[in-house]
């Protein structure tokens, strides 16, 4: 994603709806209502390292934005 507002927005989102799938019961009625609620017990194999993947993202999308400002919004870029 060549855009850090849009890299920044999809890994704030993502990292919400892991951690919220991660600390609330949501996807646990879902899968037991779906009639997989056998899988629940691999939840934490998968919600964990997606959580950390997606608060490493959001940090690297805040790095890059906070580069990308600089760099941007120095005086000598700014054109006339």
């Amino acid at each position: 994603m060549r855009n850090p507002k849009t890299l920044l927005r999809v890994s704030v989102i993502g990292t919400v709806l892991v951690a919220l799938c991660c600390f609330t019961p949501i996807l646990v009625v879902l899968l037991g209502t779906l009639g997989l609620a056998a899988l629940t017990g691999y939840l934490d194999y998968v919600l964990l390292p997606a959580l950390v993947l997606f608060i490493g993202l959001t940090c690297y999308a805040v790095w890059r934005k906070k580069k990308h400002d600089a760099c941007c919004n120095s005086p000598s870029t700014i054109k006339e």
